[in-house]
Formats: C-alpha cells, sequence, structure tokens
C-alpha cells in the first residue's frame, strides 16, 4: 500500500519540475506565446487546488482506493493526451484534465498511508510518502534535460503510461479486497439496526481495508459549497499565476483579488449554513492541531517553494554559472529533503510534531536568511550550505506536520485532510511564485516574467538588479517562514 499510494505523489511531482525544464523547448514546437507558456505550467496546479477538497470529501464516502485508481487512470489518459497535443490550447486543456486525476491521487494518496499504518508509525509511513514527492522533484530536472536534449518532449508525458499501467494492475486486488470490507461493513451496520430513515442506511464509520470509511455513504455532496470554493481558489491562483503577465497592479489582478475576498466570505457564510457542509468549519475553528497545521504548511510552502526557481536564475542570470553547474547546486535541498523526511517521519512518532516542524521553519527561515546575503561573486559552498540548511528545514518540517494533520481527524475524514492540506499547498506554491518572484523580478520591467519563466537573457543591468531583488525576496520568504514557525507552536503539544 505504501509503495503504491507514493507512486502518484512521485508523478505529480515530477511531471511539475519536467514541465518546467521542457518547457523552453516544446514552446516553439507548439507555436506557444507567453500567455500560453505561463498556463501550460501553471494550469495543472490549479485544476487540481480546485478538485481536491471536493474529491477528499467523495473519497472518504465511496472508497480511497478507488478514488486513488480512477486518479491514477485520468492522469494516465491525460498524460497520453499531452504527449499528443497538436497546439497550445489542446496541450492547456490536457493539462487541466490531468491535474483532475492529480488531485484524486493528492486527495487519497497521504490518506491511504495514515489509514494503514497504526498512530504510533504514521510519521514513518507518511515521511516515506513525502519523500517519494521529493524524490519526483529532484529527479524533474535531470531527466527532463536528458529527455529534451536526446529525443522529443513528448516523451516527458509519455513516461508516465507505464507507470500508470503498472499502478493499476497493483491497486486492483486491493480495490477488490476494500469493496468486500465495504459491503462487510453495510451488512454490520444493518444487522445493529443502523438505518436511517426514510434515507439510505448508516454505516459504521470504521476505516476499511484500503483506508477508506464506509460512513455517510448516501449522503449528498455540497454542490453550493464546492461552486463557491472553486470560485474562491480561482480568483486567488488566477491572479497570482498571471501576475509576471498581468502586473500586480492592473484592473484584472485587483479585480480578481477582490473577487477572492468575497467568494471566500460567501463560502464561510453557505458552510455555516449547509447541514452537511463541504468543509466542517469547525475543524479550523475547534481542532487546533488541523488549523495550525494546514496553516503553517500554507506558510512553508509560501516561504519556500520558489527558492528553486528564483536561486537558479540568480545563479546564472546575476552570478554567471553554467545551466548544469547550477543544476547541480539545486539538487542539494531536494537531496536533504528526500534522504531526511523518513528519518524526521519516525522521529514524530517518538516526539510528536509541534517542536520538529517548528524547528524545520526557524531553518528553511536561516537558509533564506543565508540565500539573501550572498556575496557577488558567490561561491559555490555558500550556495550548498544554504540550500543544505533549507533542505533540512523543509524535511523537519513537512513529515511531522503531515502526520500531525492526519492524526488530528477520524479516519472518516482522512481524504478530505489530505485534500485541504494539498490545496493549502498548492495555494501557498502560487502565492510564492507571485509574491517573492515579482519582488525579485522589480527591477527587470516589463520583461522581467519571461526572464523568470521562460529562460529569456537579462541585459547587465538588469542581472545586477534582479541580484538585489533576489536578496529582498529571499528576506521576506524568511520572514514568512519565522510566521510560520510560531502558528507551528501553536498547535499544542502531542495528543493521542
Amino acid at each position: 500500500m505504501l509503495i503504491l499510494g507514493s507512486v502518484g505523489m512521485f508523478m505529480g511531482t515530477l511531471l511539475t519540475t519536467i514541465v518546467a525544464v521542457a518547457l523552453p523547448t516544446l514552446g516553439p514546437t507548439l507555436h506557444l506565446n507567453y500567455s500560453e507558456a505561463l498556463w501550460v505550467q501553471s494550469v495543472y496546479p490549479l485544476a487540481m487546488s480546485v478538485c481536491l477538497i471536493p474529491v477528499g470529501r467523495l473519497a472518504d464516502r465511496h472508497g480511497l482506493m478507488r478514488f486513488y485508481v480512477i486518479g491514477i487512470a485520468i492522469f494516465g489518459i491525460f498524460s497520453l493526451a499531452c504527449a499528443l497535443a497538436f497546439s497550445g490550447s489542446s496541450l492547456i486543456v490536457a493539462r487541466a484534465l490531468q491535474g483532475c486525476g492529480g488531485a484524486f491521487t493528492s486527495a487519497t494518496s497521504s490518506a491511504l498511508v495514515a489509514a494503514v499504518f497504526p498512530p504510533q508509525e504514521r510519521g514513518r509511513g507518511l515521511g516515506l510518502n513525502v519523500m517519494a514527492g521529493y524524490v519526483g522533484l529532484m529527479a524533474g530536472p535531470p531527466l527532463g534535460g536528458l529527455i529534451v536534449s536526446h529525443t522529443s518532449w513528448r516523451w516527458i508525458f509519455l513516461l508516465n503510461v507505464p507507470l500508470v499501467i503498472i499502478t493499476l494492475l497493483g491497486c486492483w486486488p486491493l480495490l477488490g479486497a476494500e469493496n468486500r470490507d465495504r459491503a462487510a461493513a453495510r451488512e454490520r451496520a444493518l444487522k445493529k439496526g443502523n438505518e436511517r430513515q426514510p434515507g439510505p442506511p448508516m454505516v459504521s464509520n470504521e476505516p476499511t481495508a484500503g483506508g477508506g470509511s464506509a460512513a455517510k455513504v448516501g449522503a449528498s455532496l455540497d454542490w453550493a459549497g464546492t461552486a463557491v470554493l472553486a470560485a474562491v481558489l480561482t480568483t486567488l491562483l488566477v491572479p497570482l499565476i498571471s501576475v509576471p503577465l498581468w502586473g500586480w497592479l492592473s484592473p484584472l489582478t485587483l479585480g480578481l483579488l477582490a473577487c477572492f475576498v468575497l467568494f471566500l466570505v460567501a463560502f464561510v457564510m453557505v458552510e455555516n449554513r449547509v447541514r452537511d457542509p463541504l468543509l466542517d468549519l469547525d475543524l479550523l475553528r475547534k481542532n487546533r492541531l488541523f488549523a495550525a497545521g494546514t496553516v503553517a504548511a500554507f506558510l512553508n510552502y509560501a516561504a519556500a517553494h520558489a527558492i528553486a526557481t528564483l536561486t537558479a536564475v540568480f545563479l546564472q542570470v546575476s552570478q554567471g554559472y553554467s545551466a548544469q553547474h547550477t543544476g547541480l547546486f539545486m539538487l542539494t535541498q531536494p537531496v536533504f529533503m528526500t534522504t531526511l523526511s523518513p528519518a524526521f517521519g519516525r522521529l514524530s512518532d517518538r516526539l510528536g510534531s509541534r517542536a520538529l516542524a517548528s524547528a524545520g521553519m526557524i531553518l528553511v527561515a536561516a537558509g533564506m536568511t543565508q540565500l539573501a546575503f550572498l556575496p557577488s561573486p558567490t561561491p559555490a559552498w555558500r550556495v550548498i550550505l544554504a540550500l543544505s540548511v533549507t533542505g533540512i528545514g523543509m524535511a523537519a518540517f513537512s513529515s511531522p506536520n503531515t502526520s500531525s494533520v492526519m492524526g488530528s481527524v477520524e479516519p472518516s475524514r482522512l481524504s478530505l485532510a489530505s485534500g485541504f492540506l494539498g490545496t493549502m499547498r498548492t495555494a501557498g506554491q502560487g502565492v510564492s511564485i507571485a509574491l517573492l518572484g515579482a519582488i525579485a523580478a522589480s527591477g527587470l520591467g516589463p520583461t522581467g516574467g519571461r526572464v523568470l519563466f521562460l529562460g529569456e537573457k537579462a541585459s547587465q543591468a538588469a542581472a545586477l538588479s534582479f541580484a538585489d531583488g533576489y536578496g529582498a525576496a529571499m528576506l521576506v520568504g524568511a520572514g514568512l517562514a519565522v510566521v510560520g514557525a510560531l502558528v507551528s507552536l501553536v498547535r499544542g503539544p502531542r495528543t493521542e
């Protein structure tokens, strides 16, 4: 279960970094303009974030393994569609639908692992699951560079297809076991007289062998809440994604962000009034572990997600390092994240999450502060040291925090917790790229977005300006990480 549940995590992160590397190559082939290129990279996390919470609710009701299998299949089908794309618009549509499949796998992957590991070992299992995501991040850039250098860019999508087929074959017996366990749970509930009249029967809340819950199978989804939540996330992420194209002060950016505030208020009002809300706001109001863990995750990704993109541009544009050397430097952070995540996950089983997650955020802040004050010319060892500290900090935060969030809810809400955590993570990534990217590129003028995201060259004066902006962006990120550490401390001591 751990291996199968981690494949989806690996494929999602691998695809994100591979597309970023391949974009300058596939762009001219499909005659993409700048706007289309931006959306090829951004529509996947946007579609995934919109679907995560609704999919998590449905998966909790109808089976984790069932929805994981559906997600893997959707992901594979539209990976093939991406490989066969003949224009920018067709690739964008295929990427959006691929993101929907990614939502199915992301909402259930951690939930499956959390369901099959006992509480005293949950951190170890989720640490290995998180490690799979970091392996994808680490493997993406070199693998993407190898593919676009020696063969067609279409293979960056086709390489997912064999993994999808193998995973589906492995999941099939477990899917059958989940269905049998859910049927048995229904029979036990009926025998105990737990029918709900006049509607469909209530069934046991106990998790199935596949990690799902048989609870509330007959309940309907909160469609009003789903629609408003989609509007909330769209009006937040679309302007953040499009800032390099539109600018912070454009009417489109400001108008959509104003709509985001209005839709957020409307979402809270709708969820407080419906009988079976999409997101039970009591999880945020009354569950301190859940609230602190998810908000800390948002701040963690808002602080640190842009490090890789901005540091790679800084080293090449402002410091004159080659793409090859830059790629080797950038492996430092994910190597530490990958190798240490399982260890910190095991440690959280003994010590709890508060101290480890908070200390991890402080380390992220320390590493970003080092990046902010890199000298010019920058020696390689200073870059490696700073990225090592941030990598250790990310590993110390992610596994314990994920274990804390997943352990703070009952088994019947595991996918909801996973989906909400994924949504906060995706929103944090969007904020990081938009906010820190805008700060770093503020001196590059109208070409800033193209330099950051399409690899175009900057003038010498612009390169010096970017170095100053990069330092300021890293300091802002360090500040966000400190705030995240304070929020993480609010979660309280370990609870069983």
